[in-house]
């Protein structure tokens, strides 16, 4: 069956979201459909399911005497020992040992086993504990769940589906990704960076986007979330005398976010505490943790008081230890805030490295400096400048010049908080005598990732515009010559174009014309090069001389299933597909159609 819809999920940290559009809604070539936001059903208070703008991204794993019986089942399904959503997040925050949160954070921590029972890592005995993986798939299930439920006529598994990832995530974090999807039942599903689709979310908005953009314009994502910030460069380009949009610089994946301002004012009331001997244990101090982030998001919208009540469970039952009360004001919050995480820095100090202590406990890798705005100055400075791509407007230090800055993520939601980081930005330009950078007006933050990954859905249709992504190197695999043994001699290496220079991102490539021998059933190493100079390169090239303008990459070292005998070697074709997240998977394809797939991230740095 044709699908009907586009569905965008923003999979987040903190909140997640739904967007959708109906393709075949218009018939003017010059009109999009319009995105429409998915308002997901969940529980609110047990026995009670509210439709919510957002799902939040909230695990809560039920003790038997937590809910009354029966009081935790949703429209399709009956009572579960974990809840999902809203009631999880409330319920958690006075039993914090049995609450998950920041799945996506510890999807991409590579110092754990992202696959195994790890959340919530302050379980105590006698509680179940789930994977990041498995806590995604629940929260996916539950969209796909609610989907179904409010749309009978339009299932979910037959509608095109876009789910978003940070542009930082490692390859092992958007394959886990990938996992959570299928375990949820979802299918041909297809990843996009956050970044980008909040920026497809901004061109949704604006159809007059090229009257406020121009070629030569330089425009900087700023993606400030729950637990992570992220980075992007976007650069107005022209070709055959359109506009056209491509990503030319990418972050690294920060864990600084919303969570950490919202300890730093947990700490912050903590001591005030402390000083009228109100002392808090460790599951307290969880509890004002999230007491804090509602405190914070109240008094940083228009109108707000000037402080808010902050209150968690005393010690025992609230007979015997009652309540503990406390206030957080708004001049503490944006003081905390804008010197804390903001500080106006120089474009030359870069992120302070904290000397680590020989034990740890396992937790997330957050960043060891909070200072977002030094975390800003290094991507500029150093990865921006770096980058093999002469779309990026830089001044004559080097230092990448944004002309525009685009705004993202629950944390920016504070006109306080954007005002500061344009600020600093624009102290950076003014002292490398660039022209001041200017904020695109963007509206609904929390909801920007979801829209956009809807948008770029009708945009893979050929309904709206596309940022390109061409990769700046030719790509080549490594391949043995057959030739006869010599002593000492390894048999000559030949090196094959299996991605062309400038090759989109979301594209593919077949290389039917030429089998080669691919050994299964037993370790083999895959060996890959790059060239930034040789730009005309087709691919199907075979290069005889891999000495000179070809760089070696890291090589892959995989054991590739067989059905039968190990070692065998089995003719196959090649495929290279271009993922919309950068990763390069080249497909081994055999003439009884088995498929055998390798990959690595085409945006990381060619070794040296």
């Amino acid at each position: 069956m044709q699908p009907k819809y586009v569905v965008g999920i923003d999979l987040g940290t903190t909140n997640s979201g739904v967007a959708y559009a109906e393709p075949g809604s218009v018939t003017d070539p010059h009109q999009l459909p319009p995105v429409s936001l998915f308002a997901v059903p969940q529980l609110a208070n047990p026995g009670e399911v509210r439709d919510e703008a957002l799902l939040a991204s909230s695990l809560y794993l039920a003790g038997p005497m937590d809910f009354p019986e029966g009081s935790t089942g949703l429209p399709w399904e009956s009572a579960e020992d974990y809840v999902v959503g809203r009631l999880a997040l409330t319920r958690g925050i006075e039993s914090m040992g049995r609450l998950v949160t920041s799945a996506k954070s510890w999807l991409s921590h590579s110092g754990v086993d992202r696959t195994g029972p790890i959340l919530p890592p302050n379980a105590p005995d006698g509680v179940p504990r789930i994977s990041p993986v498995e806590a995604s798939r629940r929260y996916l299930e539950h969209i796909r769940h609610a989907w179904d439920y409010k749309m009978p006529d339009a299932q979910f598994t037959e509608q095109n589906v876009l789910v978003t990832v940070p542009a930082s995530f490692d390859a092992v974090a958007r394959e886990l990704t990938l996992k959570a999807t299928e375990e949820a039942g979802y299918r041909n599903i297809v990843l996009l960076e956050e970044p980008q689709a909040a920026f497809y979310a901004w061109i949704e908005r604006h159809p007059d986007w090229r009257e406020r953009v121009h070629v030569g314009d330089l425009i900087l994502v700023v993606d400030i979330g729950g637990g992570t910030t992220d980075f992007t460069l976007i650069a107005v380009t022209e070709e055959n005398g359109a506009l056209k949009l491509e990503r030319v610089a990418v972050g690294e994946h920060i864990l600084l976010g919303g969570d950490n301002i919202d300890l730093a004012l947990a700490r912050f009331v903590e001591q005030e505490l402390a000083s009228r001997n109100t002392k808090l244990d460790a599951m307290q101090l969880h509890a004002l943790w999230q007491r804090c982030r509602v405190a914070k998001e109240k008094l940083f919208e228009e109108g707000s008081t000037e402080e808010e009540p902050v209150t968690i469970p005393g010690r025992g039952t609230a007979l015997v230890g009652g309540t503990i009360r406390a206030r957080l004001r708004r001049a503490d919050v944006v003081r905390i805030v804008i010197d804390g995480f903001l500080p106006v820095v120089s474009s030359n100090e870069m992120p302070q490295r904290q000397r680590r202590v020989g034990l740890q406990e396992i937790g997330l890798p957050y960043a060891a400096d909070p200072a977002i705005t030094k975390h800003l100055a290094r991507f500029l400075r150093q990865q921006a400048s770096a980058a093999e791509h002469g779309s990026i407007r830089r001044s004559s230090s080097g230092f990448a010049c944004p002309t525009h800055v685009l705004f993202n993520g629950g944390v920016l939601r504070s006109g306080i908080v954007r005002e500061r980081i344009l600020d600093v930005l624009n102290t950076w330009l003014d002292e490398e005598g660039m022209g001041r950078a200017l904020a695109l007006p963007g509206e609904d933050l929390m909801h920007a990732v979801a829209r956009g990954a809807a948008y770029y859905g009708l945009a893979r249709q050929g309904q709206g515009v596309r940022i390109r992504g061409g990769i700046a190197r030719t790509y080549y695999v490594g391949i043995e010559s057959a030739m006869p043994a010599v002593p000492g001699m390894p048999a000559p290496l030949k090196a094959l174009t299996v991605a062309p220079f400038g090759m989109e991102e979301g594209s593919d490539v077949r290389l039917p014309q030429s089998e080669f021998g691919l050994i299964v059933g037993e370790p083999a190493e895959f060996r890959f090069f790059a060239s930034a100079v040789r730009k005309n390169d087709p691919a199907g090239l075979m290069i005889e001389d891999i000495r000179g303008d070809l760089e070696e990459l890291s090589p892959v070292e995989v054991n590739l299933p067989a059905d039968d005998n190990a070692g065998q070697l089995i003719p196959v074709t090649l495929e290279t597909v271009v993922t919309e997240t950068g990763l390069l998977q080249l497909w081994c394809v055999a003439r009884d159609g088995r498929r055998w797939k390798l990959e690595f991230n085409v945006r990381e740095k060619v070794a040296a």
